[in-house]
């Protein structure tokens, strides 16, 4: 193939990528101090059309911290709805055809990590797509390294998550849904590594004593989700929004 063969080529498959709408977003719970580190790598993505920052119930500075920055969009809850919730809130807000999450308290990351997780989608590798932590902090790798498919970094199709009409109702355990319903649709899902990136624990946010409450009750949330998702193994007749 003659060379400017190829550069046409290639411009139209990045034309094409650009016209397709993805939608970043970003749930936060008090992560004033931790979420302009991750705002600075999604402005920065070169495949995010869309940054949605849903602060859920906040008490602190994180809506004023996000709407800092230029071309966010920010959804600010009066009350906690959890994680699912917050997630569900955010892919209300926007259109986009992809949505892609982002937690709020990562460290490390960088605007090709978001474009990472974003690309298998653009390029039908895959329906969903998950990041992991490699070579950040131990704790972070250790965790990820046991159960992978709780990472709350990932990319997938939008009809993937309103296949969970129940999505709202869940809290910390939603990533459990998402994979239960990847499962039975056979969604093809990739994994990705995001070299560097790890996450701050609750002990570290919150205390220790406070942050060991908080742990133990992520892990109800996480044993209730795992026994929703069992009890509605069949799919919805209608989607959830």
């Amino acid at each position: 193939m003659p060379a400017w063969k190829g550069e046409v080529c290639s411009k139209m498959a990045e034309d094409r990528t650009k016209a397709v709408a993805v939608a970043v977003i970003i749930p936060a719970k008090d992560e004033e101090s931790r979420i302009g580190n991750v705002l600075r790598a999604a402005v920065n993505s070169k495949l995010a059309t869309e940054i949605i920052v849903v602060s859920d119930g906040s008490t602190d500075r994180t809506a004023e911290v996000a709407r800092k920055f230029p071309g966010v969009r920010v959804v600010d809850l009066p009350y906690n709805m959890g994680k699912g919730g917050a997630m569900a809130e955010g892919v209300r807000a926007t259109r986009a055809p992809i949505v892609t999450f982002v937690d709020a308290d990562l460290s490390g990351l960088l605007p090709e990590h978001i474009d990472g997780i974003i690309r298998p989608i653009l390029d039908n590798r895959c329906e969903m797509c998950v990041g992991i932590f490699r070579g950040g902090k131990v704790w972070s790798d250790t965790a990820q390294r046991i159960s992978p498919y709780l990472s709350g970094q990932r990319a997938m199709k939008r009809d993937l998550f309103e296949a969970v009409p129940y999505i709202s109702e869940l809290r910390m355990g939603v990533e459990v849904a998402l994979n239960g319903a990847a499962r039975r649709r056979k969604a093809r899902v990739l994994r990705v590594v995001l070299r560097g990136v790890s996450n701050y624990h609750k002990e570290q946010k919150l205390g220790l004593v406070k942050g060991l409450k908080a742990r133990g009750l992520m892990y109800k949330e996480i044993t209730e989700a795992v026994v929703k998702t069992r009890r509605r193994r069949k799919p919805p007749k209608r989607p959830w929004l």
